[in-house]
């Protein structure tokens, strides 16, 4: 199981934001609440096509630092968030993650 993030890139008015997503939603809440971000900032369906928290540059270098975040693409973000979002079970591995 991992954590993923991508660089912060995207504008929030005058915040650069990043996006955190994991292999299961059961992580990816478990990462948000070790950050001490609010359940109700969690993106995910049917509200949102991903599954994912945005973080500020500062809670992205927290996740990675106290979390061990991966630092990925938005491209592969997007591909993690999307498969988890559309997952049936809260313990889903994506397809090709090691266990």
């Amino acid at each position: 199981m991992a954590l993923y993030v991508d660089d912060p890139i995207h504008k929030l008015g005058r915040m650069i934001m990043a996006h955190m997503t994991a292999d299961t939603l059961e992580e990816l809440h478990r990462a948000a609440d070790a950050l001490g971000l609010p359940r109700q900032w969690y993106q995910g369906p049917p509200r949102t096509a991903f599954a994912h928290y945005d973080l500020c540059k500062a809670n992205q270098a927290r996740a990675r630092r106290e979390l061990g975040a991966v630092i990925v693409r938005p491209r592969i973000i997007a591909q993690k968030a999307r498969a988890l979002g559309c997952a049936t079970s809260s313990e889903r591995q994506l397809p090709g993650e090691g266990a």
